[in-house]
């Protein structure tokens, strides 16, 4: 099967079209801050971001507009750890793609303009499991009735599961993204 990333190239390459990168292109990485940024106007108090990562434009954005300011901690499943691998090896390098939330988290690695951005400004990461991301998608569903795909949940089961642990009065915000929702796979009760 051609990766994903693979089929746009060519596609773009067959039919003239403009080529956006998912992730690891200045523009999408630009756009991607720009939800820093309207964070920022709307909470400005926050002192640490929770962010999925999958090929880490989303967290790059984010940490490239608060540049230091707050934590930027990025949330990973186990079974795709791309930002976790790359800052122990110190350079994108491969990592295990696949998991609950594979479909949006779960390139082979990390990016190499959206690398020295996390490592400078989101140098931590949190990794779950996809029990908890799945735990996390049906608390969506039932207290605020959000239907989120497993990666749009990854961040908030950071919190619930206590892989991500708040210290006293720490204020945070949950980013909750991604747009890969089909038939929701769980009770709604």
């Amino acid at each position: 099967m051609i990766e994903p990333i693979a089929a746009s190239e060519a596609w773009a390459q067959q039919t003239g079209a403009m080529p956006v990168h998912a992730f690891d292109q200045n523009e999408t990485i630009m756009g991607q801050g720009t939800i820093g940024l309207e964070l920022d106007q709307q909470a400005p108090d926050v002192d640490t971001v929770l962010v999925a990562v999958g090929g880490g434009g989303l967290v790059a954005g984010i940490a490239a507009w608060y540049a230091g300011r707050i934590k930027v901690i990025g949330v990973e499943p186990f079974a795709s750890p791309t930002l976790t691998k790359a800052l122990e090896a110190g350079h994108p390098v491969d990592a295990e793609a696949g998991g609950l939330a594979a479909d949006s988290l779960a390139p082979r690695r990390v990016g190499e303009r959206v690398f020295p951005i996390a490592r400078k400004y989101a140098p931590r990461t949190v990794l779950v499991t996809d029990d908890a991301i799945a735990e996390a998608q049906k608390t969506l569903w039932r207290a605020l009735r959000i239907v989120a795909e497993p990666g749009g949940a990854a961040a908030l089961s950071a919190l619930l599961s206590g892989a991500y642990r708040p210290e006293a009065g720490e204020r945070i915000a949950v980013i909750i993204c991604g747009g890969n929702t089909t038939a929701v796979n769980f009770d709604t009760r």
